[in-house]
């Protein structure tokens, strides 16, 4: 499997490549070149499977030849050891016609839990033996810095530096991110910022080329593909426990940084029969707008009591834009230069 990036003119990568590289060179984002499809019979083959076996359904045709099955199968045997529940992801009854999908049975209680302790270990792994070393940036408004910190503290050959908007997280979430003790660990509080100030120095940071040059960077953020992809597999795994593939499913999605629901995209890119994404979203309702009138105008950040959601500016966008507006990278780095710019632009009818 190749990675390409968004924005087209970054080097194409295979699956240890992207996943150690988080942001591509140009700004962009990587994606797989072209979207691995999943036959009818594969899907309704899960119905019986494990999550760890589902994952590894899902998962190897986006590896490639970086991974034997077996080698995957032990890594995620080894991030689900840990959660509360055997079920990893169970499915809980509302009532006739609704289902919840709890994804906080993870050692920080987030969602983000699922991808991260996965993560965590394929850096590991990709980093053995060598001398190689790599320094992870990310910025969270919460749950993706105790969740990443978690995943990646006492890990050889890694540092992570995690910056959070002060005073804009949980107090739950802040305590796990500042009181952990591993030599590897560093937090930083912004005061006065936002997440989006946070996730622009991410960038920033990747961008700069006499400052990257000197550190080998990577990200936990969603905007590293190995990441999403592991998000992927949930998506599966609810949808043939409720019939799937003889009934298609809709799936609501509270919505940031839009990782997770592009997730959901992928899935239905594969084979999933997906009724319906729905997009839930706050007051900070920038991907409702561009969704439903094809407005991308960021304004400021409204802080509520869903800080996760607290965000104008969403990365993963991007790579819904690049995959329905046709994949052209130099087309929409020009556009998100624009944006870039002036803070706002117009989608395009094919990406609407």
């Amino acid at each position: 499997m190749r990675y390409v990036s968004t924005r087209g003119t970054a080097p194409v990568l295979d699956f240890e490549g992207a996943t150690l590289a988080g942001l591509a060179a140009d700004g962009g984002l990587y994606l797989p070149e072209t979207w691995p499809v999943l036959t009818r019979d594969e899907i309704a083959a899960m119905a019986g499977m494990s999550y760890v076996d589902t994952a590894v359904a899902v998962m190897h045709p986006f590896v490639g030849d970086t991974l034997t099955r077996a080698e995957l199968r032990e890594l995620c045997s080894r991030a689900y050891a840990g959660f509360g529940h055997d079920a990893v992801v169970p499915l809980v009854q509302l009532d006739a016609r609704h289902w919840l999908l709890e994804l906080f049975h993870g050692p920080t209680l987030a969602f983000k839990d699922v991808a991260l302790q996965l993560l965590g270990l394929l850096f590991e792994r990709f980093l053995a033996g060598g001398t190689n070393h790599l320094t992870v940036i990310g910025a969270t408004s919460g749950d993706t810095g105790s969740a990443a910190i978690d995943a990646l503290a006492g890990r050889m050959g890694v540092e992570i530096f995690m910056l959070h908007p002060a005073g804009r997280v949980s107090e739950v979430q802040r305590r796990q991110m500042t009181s952990v003790h591993a030599p590897n660990v560093f937090n930083i509080a912004l005061d006065g910022a936002s997440f989006d100030d946070a996730q622009a120095l991410v960038k920033a940071m990747f961008a700069d080329r006499a400052f990257s040059s000197g550190f080998r960077l990577s990200a936990v953020n969603s905007i590293n593909w190995a990441r999403l992809m592991a998000q992927v597999v949930y998506y599966f795994h609810a949808a043939v426990r409720l019939g799937a593939p003889d009934r298609a499913v809709a799936f609501s999605v509270p919505t940031g940084n839009f990782g997770d629901v592009f997730a959901g995209h992928v899935a239905a890119r594969m084979g999933l029969p997906i009724a319906k994404l729905v997009v839930a979203t706050n007051v900070n309702d920038i991907l409702h707008r561009a969704l439903s009138t094809g407005d991308y105008a960021s304004g400021p950040v409204v802080a509520t009591q869903t800080p996760s959601m607290d965000i104008q500016i969403s990365s993963n966008f991007e790579r819904l834009l690049f995959d329905v507006g046709g994949r052209d990278g130099p087309a929409l780095a020009a556009q998100m230069a624009g944006f870039d710019a002036a803070r706002a632009m117009r989608l395009t009818d094919a990406q609407r």
